[in-house]
């Protein structure tokens, strides 16, 4: 459990940090209805590279062709966790943008077939956790 404590601290620090589009000095709360998502996905052993490459060339564009916005992406530095694990943050509007987004990335065509031709030598991800996050008000995001 101290793994997972420390990669959402983590996350939320690189939130801080990488969310740019808003103005310096001002709270999360009072600057944007922005609701980010922290998503862990485990992978299969040795399939790490299979899923990085398939975010890489493809599952990064197609979110924000479905109106995420990118935040980051991260591996564990060390430990089990390192060999199997991606980390990241995407940005909604809104709840309700992120189930619409979810919902039209899931259908689009092009995704269902990088996902059907990634996954043609066996599974890659064994495991999604996803937690939607609000700002404090004390979150300055630069």
């Amino acid at each position: 459990m101290k793994f997972k404590q420390t990669l959402v601290m983590m996350a939320v620090a690189a939130v801080a940090a990488a969310a740019g589009w808003m103005a310096k000095g001002t709270t999360a709360q009072a600057a944007s209805p922005m609701i980010y998502e922290l998503r862990t996905y485990h992978c299969e052993p040795g399939k790490l590279p299979n899923l990085l490459a398939r975010f890489r060339n493809h599952t990064t564009k197609l979110f924000e062709k479905h109106g995420m916005t990118n935040v980051g992406y991260w591996v564990p530095a060390e430990g089990e966790a390192h060999e199997n694990t991606l980390v990241y943050i995407v940005a909604h509007k809104d709840a309700e943008a992120a189930k619409k987004s979810w919902a039209g990335f899931r259908a689009d065509e092009a995704w269902v077939k990088v996902r059907t031709e990634s996954e043609a030598a066996g599974k890659i991800v064994s495991k999604v956790e996803s937690v939607y996050m609000n700002p404090t008000d004390f979150s300055k995001l630069q």
